[in-house]
């Protein structure tokens, strides 16, 4: 059954990439701002019609309270066989600039044995993959199926988990798949079992009713600029690692590693420059807080006057360790945000978002079955390894299906370059990730019998 399963699922890999081509040609940004919001409705309603032909049912829209548009289907199981939920994300990230990019965007391209397009691996990557399990097993599914795809997911504006709190019957499952990650490295199977938190915050400082000439006023004038710069630097020590007064800064990561040489190479980290903060790299990836200026609001250079600057802004981002409470973080980052400003400046800061981390059990069922699969398809293994950013719905999911088995898993992996221009995937793994996903479906409908 194996062979025969590769083989359709080799078979299928044609229409896999048809469907990932119109996928990626939908900029499907979830922000009205950036991209019309026709786009990520015309990706939903591709969503839907997909895995309505995949064999799901009743698969329709729904409005989540942030006002776009989760994706719902299901399959009744067979008699005493367990339900297993499919989750995925049809928005992306906003391509950062189409001049950084050595091929359109929202072309997919095929480039080194490699797919090239905004969301090839985040998460329309993911999407295909899901479909080309389905299609694999077709009728013979043995177990179960709730489906969702999040249409928000890239903006973190929680209407996913609002939802899911308003109508928890609708997704409870006795396994769930988030299948926004992905392996370690190209053939290392893995599942991600540790996610940090976050919390984001925007800080304004103030120092002068105005700007003020920097001829007339510059020197005794306070710059608010400078004293931004001053702020943002207090949160790193002498190596650039993060240090916000009241949060342990010392975290170990008693996993599999990740070695230093690899991540440089996956960071794009520019030769002699170093690795900021001490400890191990997973120690600082995975187990310890770490803060990002994620913007500025100042003058440009291109344009800017002769002032002294009155106000100036940031949004800072703290992800956060497992083991710590992103409220407590929060409150931390903005008392030393506080307390940090120099000349006595005007300092507000503004929660924009918290997030739990997450931590995922390993001993049950479903995760026997899915290293059955993974052996079966890599010849290995599953490696567990945590991951660095945050996906706030696995809280809710934990603390509203209390008795399910959370399993992180999917094409991503670090060549893939998510969020950042030229991102690409793999098509070997959305062939081997398919192929472990229906394996996994048949072992766990197997163990559960």
């Amino acid at each position: 059954m194996t062979d025969d399963l590769a083989g359709r699922i080799a078979a299928l890999m044609p229409r896999a990439k048809a469907d990932l081509t119109e996928l990626v040609a939908i900029p499907s940004v979830a922000d009205p701002r950036q991209y019309p919001p026709e786009a990520c409705q015309q990706a939903a309603e591709w969503v839907a019609a997909a895995f309505t032909d995949a064999g799901l049912r009743d698969v329709h829209l729904a409005e989540t309270p942030d006002g776009s548009h989760a994706v719902l289907g299901h399959r009744p199981p067979p008699p005493g066989a367990p339900t297993v939920l499919l989750y995925c994300h049809y928005d992306v990230q906003p391509p950062l600039g189409d001049d950084a990019w050595s091929s359109p965007p929202f072309e997919l391209t095929e480039r080194d044995g490699r797919w090239y397009g905004r969301g090839t691996a985040d998460c329309k990557g993911n999407i295909v993959m899901h479909l080309t399990a389905l299609r694999a097993l077709g009728d013979a599914l043995p177990v179960g199926i709730k489906f969702v795809a999040e249409g928000s997911e890239e903006q973190g504006t929680g209407g996913l988990e609002a939802y899911v709190r308003q109508h928890p019957d609708e997704l409870h499952a006795d396994a769930l798949l988030i299948c926004d990650t992905g392996n370690a490295a190209v053939g290392v199977p893995t599942a991600t079992t540790s996610l940090r938190g976050l919390a984001n915050v925007v800080v304004t400082v103030s120092t002068l009713t105005g700007n003020m000439h920097s001829g007339m006023f510059g020197g005794p004038a306070p710059d608010a600029l400078a004293a931004l710069i001053r702020i943002l630097d207090s949160l790193r020590d002498a190596d650039g690692g993060t240090r916000v007064q009241g949060l342990d800064a010392n975290g170990r990561w008693e996993g599999v590693g990740y070695d230093e040489q690899q991540f440089r190479a996956d960071a794009g980290v520019l030769d002699g420059v170093a690795l900021t903060g001490s400890g191990s790299v997973a120690d600082r990836l995975w187990a310890r807080p770490a803060v990002t200026v994620l913007g500025i609001d100042c003058p440009p250079v291109i344009g800017s006057a002769a002032a002294v600057p009155a106000t100036a802004r940031a949004r800072v981002s703290l992800r956060v360790p497992p083991g710590t409470d992103p409220g407590h973080a929060r409150d931390a980052l903005t008392a030393h945000l506080q307390s940090a400003a120099p000349w006595g400046a005007k300092v507000e800061v503004e929660t924009e978002s918290t997030g739990a981390p997450f931590s995922a059990a390993t001993g049950g069922r479903a995760y026997t079955a899915l290293d059955r699969a993974v052996q079966a398809v890599y010849g290995k293994p599953i490696a567990f390894l945590g991951q660095g950013g945050s996906i706030p719905l696995c809280n809710v999911l934990a603390d509203t299906y209390t008795d399910a088995e959370i399993i992180l898993m999917g094409v991503e992996e670090p060549g893939c370059l998510i969020h950042a221009p030229n991102e690409s995937v793999d098509p070997g793994e959305i062939e081997h990730m398919a192929h472990v996903e229906a394996l996994f479906l048949q072992h766990y409908a197997a163990g559960r019998a």
